[in-house]
């Protein structure tokens, strides 16, 4: 794998793990809203219609216990009309209440329904909002107005990041693993992509469609002073002319994987919101992938008169251009094991076909 390849997965990686850590976090910027500060005043003022309705209730009921005390009503007649003013000053509280909110609304409904915190504030946050599948956590990264968020009902598409990395090999026809060209510790992939996920059935999460676009870069770690050489349009594989120390060939393909995901989910049901979330549950997908190569490369590291050489062959004409295969991986959260299998040969013309075989971890970052 090159450098630049390296460092790519490792400030994407690096850039997850910050959003992982920082989650809930919040630097505050002032800034002024006139529409959101008489909104916060409207809401204030329902407070205090709520206290003076009681205040005025409790004037009118110690004036009601004056009059029986004084003997112009009796106790019963004094208590049928603290019954009336009680009644009367509860559905005062209401109307008075439902004309404020009324004005909430308008306001709310005619700005950017920005909600400023104390003196006005502007937020850069880093962290998932209530659209993500973890419905209780936060992970997006925002900079802007402290907005009064108004999530979606409900979210049945979700978004993210995929990485894998583990084993690879190639099945020979005609040859077990055990008998293969590969050195098994020294060949290894990685797969970087995006991914959507959407609920198939309206009312359960037991069924997911997972889907997107993925690079993944398949290594093999030739053995016995072996490599490839394009011969026209097949490739023949043979013995170097001079002492290999390494010989090592990479392919790097765009695919666009489709699985179905089973598994358990939690069910978060809020006033204005639901979401199903399958944050630290198994998780099981199967399915497939396609897609094109996009480069190859081997690269022979030998020794010639005593000296190190190194050669590289770029971009074999013979590599299979259309790649597809199938693929499955078993995960508790955001980790699990992960198989892939290409169905196409690594080259187009051969004497024997050769079947990339990939086994490690993978890491679904939502």
């Amino acid at each position: 794998m090159n450098t630049i390849t390296k460092l790519t997965i490792a400030l994407t990686l690096a850039l997850a793990s910050q959003i992982s850590v920082a989650q809930d976090t919040e630097v505050i910027v002032k800034s002024d809203s006139l529409n959101v500060k008489e909104i916060e005043v409207l809401k204030t003022q329902k407070e205090t219609v709520r206290a003076e309705e009681k205040e005025l209730l409790r004037h009118e009921v110690e004036a009601i216990n004056d009059k029986v005390d004084a003997g112009y009503i009796t106790a019963e007649e004094g208590e049928i009309l603290k019954q009336e003013i009680a009644k009367k000053r509860a559905l005062n509280i209401e109307n008075r209440i439902a004309i404020l909110d009324n004005k909430i609304d308008l306001l709310g409904r005619n700005t950017e329904s920005y909600t400023f915190g104390e003196d006005g504030q502007i937020v850069i946050r880093i962290g998932k909002d209530y659209d993500s599948d973890r419905s209780s956590e936060q992970t997006s990264i925002y900079i802007g107005p402290k907005k009064q968020h108004i999530p979606t009902y409900d979210k049945r598409t979700t978004s993210d990041l995929v990485f894998a990395i583990g084993f690879n090999n190639a099945l020979i026809e005609g040859e077990s693993l055990n008998d293969s060209p590969y050195k098994l510790g020294g060949s290894g992939f990685v797969e970087l992509g995006w991914a959507w996920k959407t609920r198939v059935f309206e009312n359960s999460n037991a069924l997911r469609l997972k889907y997107g676009f993925s690079f993944q870069w398949n290594k093999l770690d030739i053995k016995d002073n072996m490599y490839f050489r394009e011969e026209g349009d097949q490739v023949v594989f043979e013995e170097y002319p001079y002492d290999v120390r390494k010989s090592k060939f990479r392919t790097t393909n765009l695919v666009f994987p489709v699985h179905f995901e089973f598994g358990p989910s939690k069910k978060t049901v809020n006033d204005d919101y639901f979401r199903y979330s399958t944050h630290k549950k198994f998780k099981f997908g199967i399915g497939g992938y396609g897609g094109f190569n996009i480069s190859s490369l081997q690269k022979v590291k030998y020794k010639e008169d005593g000296n190190n050489q190194k050669k590289k062959y770029k971009d074999y004409d013979a590599v299979n251009s259309f790649v597809y295969g199938v693929s499955s991986y078993v995960s508790l959260g955001s980790v699990g094991l992960y198989f892939k299998y290409d169905l196409s040969p690594i080259f187009k013309n051969q004497t024997f076909d050769q079947n990339n075989i990939s086994l490690g971890l993978r890491f679904d970052m939502d």
